[in-house]
């Protein structure tokens, strides 16, 4: 039977029940973490380095090695010899996908020593799953596939991450920091806990302002207000953020500009949809729980703002930005760009849609 697909969420729900194995010093003689999202590996790296053995025992039973330093055979080699302290030995390989000739870890991956703990942190990619390695690691220990978010997960998950920590995070910050950072949440929980140390001991609520203060995102010159002001129509102060931004392109990434653009506009035409099917077929529309869930919003916060904009953007206008957004994606990459710089290419975007 086919394995299932991996998401988000899943990534979310096996990360939890990892860490939970680790606390309870449940352990598997062989950990794959693999993926595009590095917070999860990295995450799940640092508690098997710091969970497995004592402070004392790390001296002398656990063993860091890189990826581009080394090669399969030679990581098997060590694995494969006695703890020198304690009941276990562990063997963390950082950049695992730089592994010189991987399939040699095979030999000792298909019997693995209990004794033993190989840590593999294979970022970026994921070893094929129809070969020989993969299969005897997800025989024989734990395989976790990082999975990266969509935009509305990464909202979400900022929230959990504020709440893990003690805060609570007013409704447009999580939208603020996706739109200004992307989906990275490596990039966004570094951020957060660099913001989270500068913040009164007494304090329990992340305002826009903190997020201003302390992560450097303008309130007035970000992609969540680049949206607000396109769809509310406000031409001059699009423009004006636009060039702000395009003047700043290494703050403020074209591809991360049209992205929000392309978002904001998506939601906008599957409210439009469900309304169009409501009317069509003469039930209610849905209530706000459950336009929620179906408009990926993490707090109806943001549902009148919805509806205020709906009138004024039909889907017929949608669906031409949708395709405006996604010409501006390729240009943001440089595919027929023109030569035209960042600023020039969002305001051009604007105008156009402006236009309709």
């Amino acid at each position: 039977m086919a394995e299932k697909r991996a998401t988000f969420a899943s990534c979310e729900a096996e990360f939890g029940r990892l860490m939970s194995d680790i606390k309870a010093r449940k352990f598997a003689p062989i950990y794959l973490l693999q993926g595009e999202e590095f917070y999860f590996i990295d995450a799940l790296c640092d508690a098997l380095a710091e969970g497995i053995l004592d402070e004392a025992s790390r001296t002398f039973s656990q063993i860091m090695l890189y990826g581009n330093d080394t090669d399969g055979a030679s990581v098997a080699t060590l694995c494969r010899q006695l703890p020198m302290l304690g009941e276990k030995e562990v063997i963390i390989v950082r950049e695992a996908q730089q592994l010189e000739k991987i399939e040699g870890l095979l030999g000792y991956t298909s019997k693995p020593q209990q004794t033993t703990v190989l840590v593999l942190c294979h970022k970026g990619k994921a070893l094929d799953k129809r070969g020989q390695l993969y299969k005897s690691i997800k025989a024989a220990g734990e395989v976790f596939d990082s999975i990266s978010p969509r935009d509305y997960e990464a909202e979400r998950w900022v929230s959990g991450f504020a709440r893990s920590k003690g805060l609570e995070m007013d409704s447009a910050c999580g939208k603020i920091l996706v739109a200004h950072l992307g989906v990275n949440i490596s990039k966004i929980s570094n951020e957060l806990e660099k913001m989270i140390i500068s913040l009164p001991s007494d304090r329990k609520r992340v305002t826009a302002e903190d997020i201003e203060q302390h992560i450097g995102i303008s309130r007035q010159f970000n992609n969540y207000e680049l949206c607000n002001a396109i769809m509310d129509k406000r031409v001059e102060q699009a423009l004006h953020i636009a060039q702000y931004m395009g003047e700043n392109p290494k703050a403020y990434p074209l591809l991360l500009s049209v992205k929000a653009v392309y978002e904001s506009f998506r939601q906008l035409f599957t409210y439009n949809y469900i309304a169009w099917e409501s009317r069509k077929s003469g039930r209610p529309m849905p209530n706000d729980m459950e336009l929620c869930k179906e408009l990926h919003l993490n707090s109806p916060y943001f549902l009148n703002d919805i509806r205020r904009r709906a009138a004024a953007w039909p889907n017929q206008k949608v669906f031409t930005i949708l395709q405006l957004s996604a010409e501006y994606d390729a240009k943001s990459k440089g595919i027929d760009d023109g030569g035209a710089s960042s600023s020039e290419l969002l305001r051009e975007l604007i105008l156009k849609i402006f236009s309709l």
